[in-house]
This record gives structure tokens, C-alpha cells and sequence, in this order.
């Protein structure tokens, strides 16, 4: 089955359907993505650039099976098309200060991840087995801090 995103003129995806292989199939056999918008534009009165195929095995641009990744992350409803990097990714930026990693599909803070806790960090838990610390983002000074979680 081939998948595509039904999006909108601002590009957030509307639905995800599911087409049958056959019905992407160019004359030479060989599946399309504009055989594929095609087939949905006339069954869906939607216009065929407002579908953009996206694969259900792709996840922060790695292919979980091995395959080659499609457009970053698998489309959802919600998210956005980014016509200029070619993929998925969630909308809303989660501070101003940070930037869409294009190879990922994932924002980012604009000094990378947060830290990995240490060891000592890791081993002091609740009874539930969840660390007491985490690291919190700080817009204000851009680092990540950390936090004691309390219950």
C-alpha cells in the first residue's frame, strides 16, 4: 500500500489515505508518486499537488526497515509539509530560538539536544523507576538546564 497526505493551501496535512499499489503504477509498471496524485485527484476531487506521498516506515529520517527514508517523518494530521526541504515535520516550533533539522524533520534547540543525564543522575529514582532530574530548555539565556522532578 502507498500512503499520502491530503494538504491544505498553508501545507498542514489534512488525512493520510492508503492507495493500493496498483493504482500508482506508471505504463511501465513501475510506481509513480504522480500516478498516485492523479488517482487521488480524480477520486477525491483534490487537487493532485495537495497530495504528497509519505512512507509509514520512516521515522526522524531514517527508514525503520532499512529502505531509503521518505520526506523525514511519516505524515500525520496536524503536521506540515515543508515544500522547500521536502518533508514532514510537526508544526509548532516549540521556542523561537529553534531551527528545523531538515535531515531529521525535527526542530531542534539551536545548541542540539539536551544533555544526557549521568549515571548517578539516571539511578536516583521514584519507587515508579523515573529519574528525579530532566533537562528544561531556557529561551531566556538558550542552555539547557537541569531540574529536580518533583511528585
Amino acid at each position: 500500500m502507498a500512503h499520502f497526505a491530503k494538504i491544505d493551501d498553508n501545507n498542514i496535512v489534512l488525512n493520510v489515505v492508503t492507495v493500493n499499489n496498483e493504482d500508482c503504477l506508471d505504463s511501465n509498471g513501475v510506481e509513480s508518486e504522480a500516478v498516485g496524485q492523479a488517482y487521488l485527484e480524480q477520486h477525491n476531487n483534490w487537487p493532485a499537488d495537495k497530495w504528497i506521498q509519505t512512507s509509514r516506515h520512516t521515522e526522524l529520517g531514517e527508514h525503520k526497515l532499512g529502505g531509503t527514508p521518505l520526506r523525514a517523518n511519516f505524515a500525520a494530521i496536524g503536521m506540515t509539509y515543508d515544500r522547500d526541504n521536502d518533508l514532514f515535520h510537526t508544526t509548532n516550533k516549540p521556542y523561537p530560538s529553534w531551527v528545523l533539522n531538515t535531515t531529521e524533520g525535527r526542530w531542534q534547540s539551536p545548541i542540539g539536544d539536551a544533555p544526557e543525564l549521568t549515571q548517578a543522575q539516571r539511578d536516583d529514582t521514584f519507587e515508579s523507576g523515573l529519574s528525579r532530574y530532566i533537562y528544561i530548555w531556557n529561551e531566556e539565556t538558550r542552555t539547557w538546564d537541569l531540574s529536580t522532578i518533583t511528585l
